[in-house]
């Protein structure tokens, strides 16, 4: 597989009061076009920060990072936006949804950004909804919606632009252990049609669904574990 993510010697410091707070210290990491991966660690451990940079949400002060084999550093904030709407789908433990807009409207949403006619939005937006199985509910806004629907509608703005990247922050959260489960066994789904998948999460069942598995101390990469290749869901925890 071809080389979707590399990251070189990459560094965040952070100036809290008069002291510098490393968030990352020296990660070196590659992450192939296909992988299934979950980063882990305690809080403090950079997860986060790491995760905002490969969103190209956050800049590192020091190493590189290549997406595609283009370093990202050297892009501007309009070729960053056109990467983040165009190759990064983005899932957060808070859905992020606008409140007075249907399901239909905020799956449209990165299209908008992108320019793409109604008729091509509203094609892409049914057809990402109908694949998360909310065909149903396409004109309920969030509130009509479950938290598991409302992940779901999430999922569809994720993907709708076909993005390289799938990136979910704790996407099971603010969900009770079964609709979790659901949202998982969709993300897996989504992992076999070919996305390559960054996931963080605390949540050690969680972190079992993907295929390799890297921990944080640090700042650092403690430990990178290629986990489970068969694609079944792992067992469920005692008490589940």
């Amino acid at each position: 597989m071809s080389v979707l993510i590399r990251l070189e010697d990459l560094r965040r410091t952070y100036q809290v009061g008069g002291e510098e707070v490393h968030a990352l210290d020296g990660v070196d990491l590659e992450i192939a076009d296909g992988e299934y991966l979950a980063i882990m660690g305690p809080s403090g451990s950079g997860k986060s920060t790491l995760m905002n940079i490969i969103g190209c949400l956050d800049s590192p002060t020091g190493g590189r990072y290549l997406l595609k084999g283009k370093e990202v550093s050297s892009l501007s904030d309009d070729e960053l936006a056109r990467v983040r709407n165009e190759q990064i789908g983005f899932v957060f433990q808070t859905f992020n949804l606008l409140a007075r807009a249907d399901a239909l409207h905020n799956v449209e949403l990165p299209l908008i950004y992108a320019g793409a006619s109604p008729a091509t939005r509203r094609q892409r937006a049914v057809e990402a909804l109908a694949a998360v199985d909310l065909g149903d509910r396409m004109k309920h806004k969030p509130n009509e919606l479950s938290g598991g629907q409302r992940q779901r509608v999430a999922i569809a703005r994720a993907l709708v632009n076909n993005p390289s990247l799938l990136l979910a922050d704790e996407p099971t959260g603010n969900l009770d252990s079964r609709t979790g489960d659901a949202i998982m066994e969709l993300v897996n789904r989504i992992h076999a049609a070919g996305h390559t998948i960054v996931l963080v999460t605390h949540e050690e069942y969680i972190a079992a669904h993907a295929r390799r598995i890297i921990r944080l101390k640090d700042g650092r990469v403690e430990s990178d574990e290629r986990v489970r290749g068969d694609g079944a869901a792992p067992p469920a925890p005692a008490g589940e």
